[in-house]
């Protein structure tokens, strides 16, 4: 099969590899489309290896078609066995040759084939294109786990969410406004403020001309309940600072730096939680309960069409040094993705 490498000069090229067999509770998938995620860009540069035993072709996220089974597997059965084969609303899928289907990955979506555990699929919502599909599953599995999981965001509580625009920072938005939840949001420049407003956010910061803190100080009451961060070290300090007393701060990315400076008596003045998260190296077993927890949670609204992902950009994959250049300079509002064929 063929799968994008790095090639000479280090530019992603199309390359014969070794297509994957599928093993025991596995399925093998015809990718179509593959979501792109800073994941990937980190993995180019050295800086995010794959965990042990995962492929190094990158991608984390793609949609297609069931192409094959792996042992244990028989056609018709649910693809996991607690859902309900029939209930797309419970995130069910049932195995069919050819069915769409789309599905997080610890590595290996670009390429033309992928094998994924069975219990990992999930359904394309009636209406979704597979562009779409492929756009989903690392946004909302990233902002359902550390958001209601991690967080404990309840209804009422506000919520801050940085790089409000990214994919994951539209999905936290959207989820957490469907969930009851006041959500702040910071972004760059107007186009991308616009956007958090349209997705549900009750106040956006441009980070380019505000300091996100002056502006939920001044709010009345002040303060925020949870903040998801993909900052890390220049919003630490504000971070807390913004954190009502037992607030709740998740980060899960470190841009800006990874290192901070802390006096443990503002966490104990407050009675604050400083949690760290990551999703790609959980066991398949906690994704699987991620899932489900998502799909019994918002699987009404994606089986009505609601919850989509916002797309910035499709490139063949041809393009794909194009489209990481575009995310690299944080260009993208949305989601982007690649299309094969």
């Amino acid at each position: 099969m063929t799968a994008l490498v790095p090639g000479a000069g280090g530019t992603l090229a199309g390359a014969s590899v070794a297509r994957p067999v599928p093993g025991p509770g596995e399925v093998l998938v015809r990718v179509r489309c593959a979501g792109i995620n800073r994941a990937d860009l980190a993995q180019r540069a050295g800086m995010y290896p794959p965990p042990p035993g995962v492929t190094d072709i990158l991608g984390l996220e793609v949609a297609g078609e069931i192409a094959e089974l792996g042992p244990g597997l028989s056609w018709g059965e649910a693809a996991d066995g607690e859902a309900p084969a029939a209930d797309a609303a419970a995130g069910a899928v049932l195995l069919r040759p050819g069915a769409p289907v789309c599905a997080l990955l610890p590595g290996g979506g670009y390429a033309e084939y992928a094998a994924v555990p069975a219990a990992l699929l999930m359904p394309v919502p009636a209406g979704w294109t597979l562009v779409e599909a492929a756009a989903w599953p690392e946004a909302a599995f990233t902002a359902f786990l550390n958001l209601f999981v991690e967080a404990r965001l309840r209804q009422g509580e506000r919520l801050l969410v940085h790089g409000g625009a990214s994919g994951v920072g539209t999905m936290a938005i959207a989820m957490a406004a469907a969930a009851g939840a006041a959500v702040f949001a910071t972004a760059g420049g107007p186009e991308k403020t616009s956007l958090c407003l349209q997705l549900g956010a009750e106040v956006v910061v441009d980070r380019h001309k505000e300091s996100f803190a002056s502006v939920i100080d001044a709010c009345v009451p002040p303060g925020v309940d949870v903040v998801l961060d993909i900052v890390g070290r220049a919003y630490f300090a504000d971070n807390l600072a913004v954190l009502r007393p037992g607030g709740r701060l998740v980060v899960i990315s470190t841009l800006s730096g990874a290192e901070v400076e802390l006096d443990l008596r503002r966490l104990m003045a407050k009675r604050l939680h400083v949690i760290g998260s990551t999703l790609r190296g959980r066991s398949v077993a906690e994704k699987v309960e991620v899932k489900r927890a998502l799909w019994s949670r918002f699987g009404a609204q994606l089986a009505a069409g609601g919850l989509k992902p916002v797309l910035d950009q499709v490139y063949p994959w041809s393009d794909a040094d194009v489209a990481h250049a575009r995310m690299r300079a944080n260009r993208n509002a949305g989601k982007l993705v690649l299309e094969l064929g």
